[in-house]
Parts: C-alpha cells; sequence; structure tokens
C-alpha cells in the first residue's frame, strides 16, 4: 500500500508540506447526498490552530477551500478535494538542515537518507505536523457523517501533560473539552498542566501528554479481523499523527498486570441490548465494535525542538557538533492534538461503517 493513503471503503489521500504552498486532502468513497459546506469543515479545523501563548507563534489563517465533490450543498459521490494554503512562512531557520545539521528527534537523516536528498527540508517538509491539516479537514466530513447518519459522537481530550492526570470525568463534563486552550475539561487541572507547558517553554524545553478519545453509539459489527481489525486500523491511523509514540485502547498496558478476573468485562442484558458492565476492552472484542464505548488513549513525546544546546551531526560533512534548533515550535503538542485524534478515528469509524454496510452509498 502506498503511504499517503489511508482507508479502504472511505480513502484518504494526503499531500502537500510544511512550508509548500498547499496542504490538503482526497477523499473517495463519500457516499453521496450528504449536506456539507466549508463552514462545516472550517469549524473543525479552527480548533486544530494555535490558541494562546503556550503553542507555536506561527499564524496561519487556515481558510478551507473545497475544490470538488459538492454541488448546491451536497456531496456528489465524486473525489472530494480540500486544501488551505500555507501563507505565513518562514523557511531560513532551516537552512541548517540543508548544510546538513540533523535536529535530534527529528526525521531530517532519514528523510535525507531514504530520499537520497530531495525531500523537502523546510519546516520538517512531509514530516511536520502540519500536513495533519488535511486529516482535520478529512476527519471533519467524516464527523458530520456519522453524525448524520448512525449519531455517532466522538469526544477527544487531554488527559495528562507533563505526568499531570485529568480526573474521572463524566460524559457530560468532556463535552466541555474546548473551553480552554488546553483542551483539558476540569478547570483547575487545566490551569496546572498550563503551567507546566509555560514552565517548560520558559526553560527552552518542551513536554508531553496523552489524548484520550471516547466515540459513542458505535454500532456492534465494525471491524474486519484480522489484518483491518477496527483497533489495528485505529492504530495505524493514530500513529500516522507525528509524536505519536503509543497507542492503548481500554484498560490498554494496565491489563498486562491484571488476572483474567479482573481484566473481563461480564456481560449483562439491559433495555433488551447485550452490555459490558465495565469497559476494560474499550469497546472493541476480537477487533470488533461490541456496542459499548470505544476508549483509545495517545500518547505524544514532548516536541524535539527546543532551546537547549542538542549534540548532534552533520550527515553530509560526517562531523560531530552542537545545535539550538531556531524557528518557531510549540512547546507542547498534545492539547493542539486533541481534534487530530477525534478526526483519525472518526474517519476509520466512517470507512469501517461504510465497509459493513451501516452507511448507503446515497443518503436519503
Amino acid at each position: 500500500m502506498v503511504g499517503n493513503l489511508l482507508g479502504q471503503r472511505l480513502v484518504m489521500i494526503s499531500f502537500g508540506e510544511s512550508h509548500g504552498k498547499v496542504v490538503g486532502v482526497v477523499i473517495d468513497g463519500v457516499p453521496a447526498g450528504l449536506p456539507l459546506s466549508e463552514g462545516d469543515i472550517q469549524k473543525i479545523v479552527d480548533l486544530r490552530r494555535p490558541a494562546s501563548e503556550i503553542s507555536t507563534s506561527r499564524r496561519e489563517a487556515d481558510k478551507v477551500e473545497i475544490l470538488s465533490g459538492v454541488y448546491k450543498g451536497r456531496t456528489t459521490g465524486a473525489p472530494l478535494a480540500m486544501m488551505v494554503r500555507n501563507v505565513d512562512v518562514d523557511s531560513r531557520p532551516y537552512e541548517l538542515i540543508e548544510k546538513g545539521w540533523a535536529r535530534p528527534g527529528h526525521a531530517d537523516y532519514t528523510a535525507y537518507m531514504k530520499y537520497g536528498g530531495y525531500n523537502d527540508p523546510r519546516g520538517g517538509g512531509r514530516f511536520s505536523a502540519r500536513i495533519t491539516v488535511g486529516f482535520v479537514m478529512a476527519g471533519a466530513l467524516a464527523l458530520k457523517l456519522l453524525s448524520h447518519t448512525l449519531n455517532v459522537e466522538v469526544i477527544g481530550y487531554v488527559r495528562e501533560i507533563a505526568d499531570i492526570k485529568t480526573p474521572e470525568l463524566s460524559i457530560e463534563e468532556l463535552r466541555k473539552r474546548y473551553e480552554n486552550d488546553v483542551r483539558c475539561p476540569h478547570p483547575e487541572t487545566a490551569r496546572r498542566m498550563k503551567e507546566a507547558i509555560l514552565k517548560a517553554k520558559e526553560e527552552g524545553d518542551s513536554v508531553g501528554g496523552v489524548v484520550e478519545c471516547i466515540a459513542l453509539n458505535v454500532p456492534v459489527g465494525l471491524g474486519e479481523p484480522v489484518f483491518s481489525s477496527l483497533d489495528s486500523d485505529l492504530a495505524r491511523a493514530l500513529f500516522s499523527i507525528p509524536a505519536v509514540k503509543g497507542v492503548e485502547f481500554g484498560a490498554g498496558f494496565l491489563s498486562a498486570k491484571l488476572r483474567g478476573s479482573e481484566n473481563n468485562d461480564p456481560m449483562a442484558i439491559k433495555n433488551g441490548e447485550i452490555v459490558t458492565l465495565t469497559n476494560r476492552a474499550g469497546g472493541i472484542l476480537g477487533g470488533i465494535s461490541n456496542g459499548m464505548p470505544i476508549v483509545v488513549r495517545v500518547a505524544f513525546k514532548p516536541p524535539s525542538s527546543i532551546a537547549k544546546p542538542q549534540k548532534t551531526v552533520n550527515f553530509k560533512e560526517m562531523k560531530e557538533g552542537k545545535i539550538v534548533v531556531p524557528g518557531r515550535h510549540d512547546p507542547c503538542v498534545v492539547h493542539r492534538a486533541v481534534p487530530i485524534v477525534e478526526s483519525l478515528v472518526a474517519f476509520i469509524l466512517a470507512d469501517h461503517a461504510l465497509r459493513a454496510g451501516f452507511i448507503p452509498p446515497v443518503l436519503e
């Protein structure tokens, strides 16, 4: 499979580089008849943009342009092409990479070797988080499709930053995650997280954390075992987000410490439906959705671009040295990743819902 494609029935083709002319996405397999406007996509894309001093100072308008696939306010069934233009670009700090100096933690060296030096290094090029704008545009379409047809809701939020954890909250509380710039729905925890981010920034450093995402009202039966099970496809998509270093479902790694009697979810019948009384499986059994909320957590490393001197190498001149990474960078990406995680979870759910026949190719 080609590396820039995601999905089988609903297919996303991602394109663009950090400092190129545009970043965008083409989506094939979109059902005909879905009400859709640029405003529907824009409101989700706006959630990804930098919000305050805890984010990069790069300011892109990210104005969404739908190029094809919509006519008279509804999808046509043709490929849906969307893009945003890169405007606030300053490539001068990346002259160091052009000269062969690798930024520790980045793909400068590996990309140079894989593509023979022909890759675009400006802003990290294809390896920049900038390309996730396309993921969010595709996710906005998927969120609208899932809501319109199946009443599926996808809620992501910041669960952890710098070892500061969000307490357990109700779904109603989680829905308030966008009410502050940290995207943590617990105000006191959000305040502490923000202080940790700003402290790291002041020290020329960065911090990582965890985004948790919950999908509600997912029907039983999504997933195509074994190599396209629902959790394996979700994990593949989520690992495509730059800076992701771990993905777990339900109890995740905690399940390795439990006994079977503790980890199994007891089953029951409520209101004529089969449910589990706990959800340590995270809503997926045997790679197939079981009707319970899908729960997935995504671990993000601290951003690699920091203002501290770091030991590195020049891969063109084959010599060692030190580097202080210039440019405009995030001291933490976790809060900005919330809509990206939501978008990719929604996209995979929509793809599987189409494959399983829960969403028809033409909508009424």
